[in-house]
Order: C-alpha cells, then structure tokens, then sequence
C-alpha cells in the first residue's frame, strides 16, 4: 500500500500512534506548493475533550510522536508572541528540492498517493489522493496541494528569521518529519500561514494527528507558540484515543 489516507477504527489508529510512526511509501523527491492566505472561522474542539465517537484519519504522515510524547513535547516549547514579518520572503525557504531524480513535491505526492504512476521524470500522471484536512478524493496530481504543516511564514514568526537559507531549505524540503502533506487546494489555501489557534481542518477526525504533526514539528524546529496556539495544540491533543 502506497502511502495512502484512510479512516481507521479506534483500535488499529491506537495501535499505528503507539508505533511512534506511520508507514511511507516507496520513492524519494522533493517539490511542493505552500498555503496562500485565508480566514475561515474556526471550529471549536469537543468542549469536554473527548475523541470522535468511532474513529480517526490516519495518513502516512512520517515521524508522529505517541500523543503521550506529543504532550511532553508541548511542554517544552517556549511560549511568545509572534514575531514580525519583517524581511520574510518565501525565497528564504529554498524549496522544492530534488533528491535522487524527483522533487519534493512529488517524493509526497508518490508517499501520500494510491495506485500513482509516473513518467521517466518521476512526475504523476496518474493516481489518486484523499485529502485529510476536508475529506475529499483528489484524482489528478496537478489538483494536490502539498501543504506546509508549519507554514513558512509562521516558522518565520516563531523562530525561523533567525535561521540560514541552509536551515530553512531542510525545514521547506522535510520528508523525515510530519511537515509535508497531501490536500486539497482549497483546504490549503483557506488554512493559509495560519495556526491550529485560527485554523483547524474541516474534519474533526484529524485534528488528533493535526496536533500530533504540528506539535512535533515545532518542538524539532525549537519553534515557538503563543499562549493561544499552545491551549488550542492541546486540545486537539485530548481528542486523541486514550
């Protein structure tokens, strides 16, 4: 099975988190599309923090701590306020990088993708791809965005504009991380630079490993959070299976 999303019962998510990670497919590559802006209004989480009644997505996201781990990593974050944009350009975050005749973008779209075909240039040309922040089957590549979990210009507000291009580029091109991911364009374009304070996925049975990627990217960043990212991070958190 090649990398592809699918809802679980409660009993083998449980079992895939307790792994500390999540089976890829095969391929290696780089190049992707980033979010662009938007502002949906944000969905709360469960009032009492209690999972989906049945299920969750899981996705062959790589690298996901056990929401244990993910808490303790939570923990250690430095909590700030946001740091300006001043001198951020996406330029700075050297992207789409090319490893062993793919990029980035497609080394993804072959991890997250079922049944994908590719011409001698490691681009799809044909497949399918489920979109796990809003739920929808995507049937041609040129239809996925790969989205930065952490956006670009977030990381830049938290931390990053004190990095090099070298640092950045390993942050924008991470396939050993849950930092890339398969999804709709629309789903990526209302998400934006915004954080899982702002904006949360359509589908509420993502939101545990939403918090589970974020969370992990940011603590191997040493990236910061505000006060309202961290409360809302552990909420989402607290809808994951006991």
């Amino acid at each position: 099975m090649r990398g592809r999303s699918r809802k679980h019962t409660v009993a083998v998510a449980v079992a895939v988190a307790l792994s500390g990670t999540l089976a890829l497919g095969g391929c290696t590559a780089e190049d992707f599309t980033d979010a662009a802006d938007g502002d949906p209004a944000p969905s709360a989480p469960p009032a009492d923090g209690a999972p989906p009644a049945t299920d969750f997505i899981v996705t062959a996201l790589p690298g996901l701590p056990t929401p244990e781990d993910a808490r303790t990593q939570l923990g250690e974050l430095t909590v700030a306020e946001q740091r300006p944009m001043t001198g951020y350009d996406r330029d700075k975050f050297p992207h789409w990088a090319s490893q062993d005749g793919c990029t980035a973008r497609q080394q993804t779209l072959l991890r997250d993708g079922e049944d994908v075909v590719t011409d001698d240039k490691c681009q799809p040309t044909s497949g399918s791809w489920y979109s796990a922040y809003d739920g929808e089957t995507l049937n041609e590549a040129k239809d996925v965005d790969i989205d930065h979990m952490v956006p670009l210009a977030n990381a830049w507000r938290s931390g990053a504009d004190s990095w090099d291009n070298d640092r950045r580029a390993a942050f924008a091109n991470d396939l050993t991380h849950p930092q890339l991911l398969g999804v709709s364009a629309s789903s990526n374009r209302s998400k934006g630079d915004q954080g899982p304070e702002d904006w949360q996925p359509p589908l509420e049975e993502f939101w545990c490993e939403y918090g589970l990627a974020w969370t992990r990217v940011k603590h191997e960043y040493d990236l910061t959070v505000t006060q309202d990212e961290h409360d809302e991070l552990s909420a989402m958190l607290n809808t994951c299976p006991a």
